[in-house]
C-alpha cells in the first residue's frame, strides 16, 4: 500500500522549516569561519541541500580534507559566541558601493542578477548589542569596524535564517567533504572550490544520518557494478556511456523479458523506433525549441540535418498518425525499451543514476476523453505490480497541477486532472497536491519509491498532454464522423533502465534475488575427479532454466566459497566423493545457511518456490 515517508526515519523526523533556518545559517557560518581562517578567499553562494548545505569559494590555494576539522572548530566557536543574525533591507547603489569596497567580485555578479524592483537584502552575523529578543531585526547600518574581524560578517542573501548562532546544537552538525564546481555552473568560468556539510536539529538525527549515509557507501551501485561486473562506464568510449557486462546485461535481459510479458498481458503493443530523425521532427515537437541545451549536436546527411533523439514521444505520435484510428479502436497503448541521448554535463554524470544515453521503459496511451480515468487507473495498477515485484512496495505520490503558464482548455484540464485524482482514489493512495506544479501540457502523476534505507527515488511518472497532439495535428474518427483529437497519456514506470538497475543494485546492495541473480546457483567441486558428475548436473539445472556457473578454478574449497561470498551468489553446492556416492549436492545458501546434502530434484523444487515468487531464499 503506498503511503507519505516523509517522517518513516529519523532524520526526516524535523520541522523543515526550523531545518531550512539550521542549515542555511550553517552555511553562512561556513563562510565566515573560512573568510577568518583564510581571509584571502573569495565567497560566491552557499544555498541548502536535501540534507545539508555547502558554499562554494574562490581560493588559490585549494582546500584539502585536513583543513576540515579547523573549520568546524571556528563555526563551533561562533555557535557558542551565540551571535544575532540580523536581516537588513538595503539599497542597491550603496550595496555596490560597500561590495567593490570589500572586493568581492562574486558578491557584485549576485547584486546585478537581481532584478530591478526586487527587495535587496542580506544578513550579518554578529554585533551582539543589536536586537537580542527579536526576530529577522531590521536594523539601520553600522560599521563593521567597530566590531572584530572574526565576529562580524555579512552576505547578501533572501533568507530564512535564525536569530541567534546559538540556536544550533553545535553537536549536530558537521562538513562531510570538498568538491569542485564551476561557478553558476558554467564550464567557461571559474573553477571553485565547494564545501559540503550536514546539520540537524539534534546530535542523534546527525549521527542516524551518517550511519545511513556510511550504509550507502556500501551500497554505492558503482562499487558494486564494478566488484560484481555488472557494468562498466568506459572513458575511452566518452563519458557517460554504459556498457553492461556478461552479469549486469543478464540481469537487464531478464527485466525486459518481464517487462515486455508485463505490458502485453496489459494490452500495450510494443514498438521498434528509430535513435534519430529529421531535426524538423524536433521542430515541430517543441524539443528543439525548448529542450536544446539538453540535446546533442545535430548532424547533416545528404544535406538534412537529422537529430538523434532525446525522447521517444514523437516517435510514437508518428506512429499513431501511420493511419486514420476510429474512436472504436481506443484506447491504443503503444509502449517501448527505447534509448535515448541527452547531453549531460561531465560535472553531474553519476555512474547509471545520470547518463548520456539511457533506455527508458516509455509508454504512451491514446484514448477518448471518458477513458482517462480507467487509464490512469489501468497504469497505476500496472506500476503497483511491477514495483512490487521487483521489492518496492512503499511510495510517497505527487500529483502536479496547472500551472500558470499552459496549454489546453480549461475543460480538459479539469478532465483530466480530476481522472488522475479519481484513480487515486480508487486505489486509496495517499498523495501530496503540488498545486501548480505540473507540466506545462498537462497534469501528471510522479511516484517516488523507497529503498531499503529509506532513501526515496524518483521512478515512475504519469503525464496527460495536451500539446504533442496539437502540435502534430493528431486525428481520430469520432462516432458522429467528425475529427477530434485523442487525449495523449505519457507514462514509464522504471523510468530508465539504467538508473532503476543502479537503484537495484543498492537497495539489495549487490545480493539480488534469486529470480533476477544473475548466477543462481555456483557448483563447486573439490577436485578434478568429480568434475564429470558436476558438469552433468549443471547440464541438468541449465535445461531446467536456472542460471548456473561451474567453479573451474581449481581453487581449495575455502576459497571457492570465499569467492561466491564475494562475488554474492546465492546458492552454492559443493560436491565431492560422497556427494557422487549418494547423487546429491552439499547446499548452502546466503540467506539461510547450510541446507545439507539435497538431491537434485529436491533442490530444483527448494529453488523454484523463490523464483517463482520472486522473494529471497
Amino acid at each position: 500500500m503506498l503511503q507519505d515517508l516523509r517522517s518513516s526515519y529519523p532524520m526526516q523526523q524535523s520541522d523543515e522549516q526550523q531545518l531550512l533556518r539550521i542549515r542555511h545559517t550553517c552555511a553562512h557560518l561556513l563562510a565566515m569561519a573560512v573568510q577568518t581562517l583564510f581571509p584571502e578567499t573569495k565567497v560566491t553562494i552557499g544555498p541548502t541541500t536535501e540534507t545539508g548545505f555547502y558554499y562554494d569559494f574562490d581560493r588559490t590555494q585549494p582546500f584539502t580534507p585536513d583543513d576540515l576539522p579547523a573549520i568546524e572548530a571556528q563555526m563551533r566557536r561562533l555557535i557558542r559566541a551565540n551571535l544575532p543574525i540580523i536581516r537588513e533591507e538595503v539599497d542597491r547603489e550603496q550595496m555596490r558601493v560597500e561590495i567593490e569596497r570589500l572586493n568581492e567580485p562574486y558578491k557584485l555578479e549576485i547584486l546585478d542578477s537581481i532584478p530591478t524592483g526586487e527587495t535587496i537584502s542580506r544578513y550579518f552575523i554578529g554585533n551582539p548589542d543589536a536586537g537580542r529578543g527579536t526576530s529577522e531585526i531590521e536594523c539601520s547600518l553600522f560599521d563593521p569596524a567597530t566590531l572584530p574581524p572574526s565576529e562580524f560578517w555579512w552576505d547578501l542573501c533572501a533568507g530564512p535564517h535564525l536569530n541567534f548562532t546559538g540556536e544550533i546544537d553545535p553537536d549536530a552538525f558537521t562538513l562531510l567533504s570538498i568538491a569542485g564546481a564551476y561557478w553558476r555552473g558554467d564550464e567557461t568560468k571559474p573553477q571553485l572550490q565547494r564545501i559540503y556539510g550536514t546539520a540537524w536539529e539534534t546530535p542523534a538525527q546527525l549521527q542516524a544520518y551518517l550511519q545511513q549515509k556510511e550504509e550507502a557507501l556500501r551500497r554505492d551501485h558503482r562499487k558494486l557494478g564494478q566488484d560484481l561486473k555488472l557494468f562498466s562506464i568506459q572513458e575511452d568510449a566518452g563519458g557517460g556511456l554504459v556498457f553492461w557486462l556478461p552479469r549486469g546485461a543478464t540481469i537487464r535481459n531478464i527485466i525486459e523479458d518481464y517487462w515486455k510479458k508485463a505490458h502485453l498481458e496489459a494490452g500495450y503493443q510494443l514498438l521498434y523506433t528509430p535513435h534519430l530523425a529529421d531535426l524538423e521532427l524536433w521542430r515541430t515537437s517543441g524539443h528543439f525549441d525548448f529542450y536544446r541545451e539538453n540535446m546533442f549536436d545535430s548532424m547533416q546527411i545528404e544535406d538534412r540535418d537529422y537529430q538523434i533523439k532525446p525522447m521517444n514521444c514523437p516517435f510514437h505520435v508518428l506512429a499513431y498518425k501511420h493511419e486514420l484510428h476510429s474512436y472504436r479502436e481506443f484506447p491504443l497503448r503503444f509502449a517501448e525499451l527505447g534509448t535515448v541521448y541527452r547531453y549531460e554535463r561531465s560535472g553531474v554524470l553519476h555512474g547509471l543514476m545520470r547518463v548520456r544515453g539511457f533506455t527508458q521503459d516509455d509508454a504512451h496511451i491514446f484514448c477518448l476523453p471518458d477513458q482517462i480515468t480507467a487509464e490512469i487507473l489501468g497504469v497505476l495498477d500496472l506500476t503497483e505490480k511491477i514495483l512490487s515485484d521487483f521489492g518496492f512496495k512503499n511510495y510517497q505520490v505527487n500529483l502536479s497541477t496547472r500551472p500558470a503558464k499552459s496549454v489546453g482548455s480549461d475543460r480538459v484540464w479539469a478532465l483530466a486532472t480530476t481522472a488522475l485524482k479519481q484513480a487515486l482514489n480508487t486505489k486509496a493512495w495517499d498523495y501530496v497536491e503540488d498545486v501548480g506544479g505540473g507540466a506545462f501540457y498537462g497534469p501528471k502523476i510522479d511516484i517516488k519509491i523507497q529503498d531499503a534505507i529509506g532513501r526515496l527515488w524518483q521512478c515512475s511518472t504519469i503525464q496527460v498532454d495536451f500539446n504533442l497532439p496539437e502540435r502534430f495535428d493528431m486525428q481520430y474518427v469520432a462516432d458522429n464522423g467528425t475529427r477530434q483529437r485523442p487525449i495523449m497519456i505519457h507514462r514509464a514506470i522504471f523510468g530508465s533502465l539504467e538508473r532503476f538497475f543502479g537503484i537495484l543494485i543498492e537497495n539489495y546492495a549487490g545480493d539480488f534475488p534469486l529470480w533476477i541473480s544473475p548466477v543462481q546457483l555456483r557448483l563447486l567441486p573439490i577436485n578434478n575427479e568429480v568434475r564429470e558428475y558436476v558438469e552433468s548436473v549443471a547440464a541438468t539445472l541449465k535445461k531446467a532454466g536456472f542460471r548456473v556457473e561451474v567453479d573451474r578454478s581449481g581453487d581449495r574449497l575455502g576459497k571457492l566459497i570465499r569467492t561466491a561470498e564475494l562475488e554474492k551468489i546465492p546458492v552454492v553446492a559443493v560436491v565431492g566423493k560422497k556427494e557422487i556416492e549418494t547423487q546429491t549436492l552439499s547446499v548452502r545458501t546466503r540467506q539461510q545457511g547450510e541446507l545439507g546434502q539435497l538431491t537434485l530434484p529436491a533442490l530444483q523444487e527448494h529453488l523454484q518456490q523463490p523464483i517463482q515468487a520472486k522473494t529471497t531464499l
